[in-house]
């Protein structure tokens, strides 16, 4: 059962810490997510298109990999040992957010003209900061909620 609301302004702070120190694990992701997808996508000549999906899959799962270690032990402080339980249902929220992020970064680089005459490389950033932004807010309350609720 997903925790209910803080009662306490102590609880708030809680989260606000966890919620700064997953934003901070999110860049370090994001970065690791950016690298990956711009130079895959350099090497193969790909920006846009049905392709561009699984170069954005590639960055996004090193990422999500990261992701899971990083914010067990760092942002949710984290000492359960829950078995696979745990890291299934952080793929599933994870999925999720992948689902998301590609969806978007297909969107957007594929569908939407770029504005302000922006070349495609400049433009994938742009798709890749939009679907970054979308799916941390789904991240960190679906981890909050699902993967790390007791800690």
């Amino acid at each position: 059962m997903p925790e209910t609301l803080p009662d306490s302004p102590s609880a708030y702070s809680k989260i606000v810490g966890q919620f700064i120190r997953f934003a901070v694990v999110g860049i370090v992701n994001t970065a690791i997510n950016f690298v990956i997808v711009l130079l895959l996508s350099s090497l193969f000549g790909i920006t846009k298109g049905e392709k561009i999906i699984w170069i954005s899959m590639v960055g996004f799962i090193a990422a999500t990999t990261n992701s899971y270690f990083m914010n067990k032990a760092w942002a949710f402080h984290d000492q359960s040992h829950g078995g696979a339980q745990k890291p299934t249902i952080f793929l599933a929220v994870s999925l999720v957010g992948l689902a998301i992020n590609s969806g978007i970064v297909y969107f957007v680089t594929t569908h939407v003209n770029p504005i302000l005459n922006l070349g495609p490389h400049i433009w994938e950033v742009v798709a890749l900061v939009v679907a970054t932004g979308i799916s941390l807010i789904w991240n960190f309350i679906g981890y909050k909620l699902f993967v790390f609720k007791n800690s």
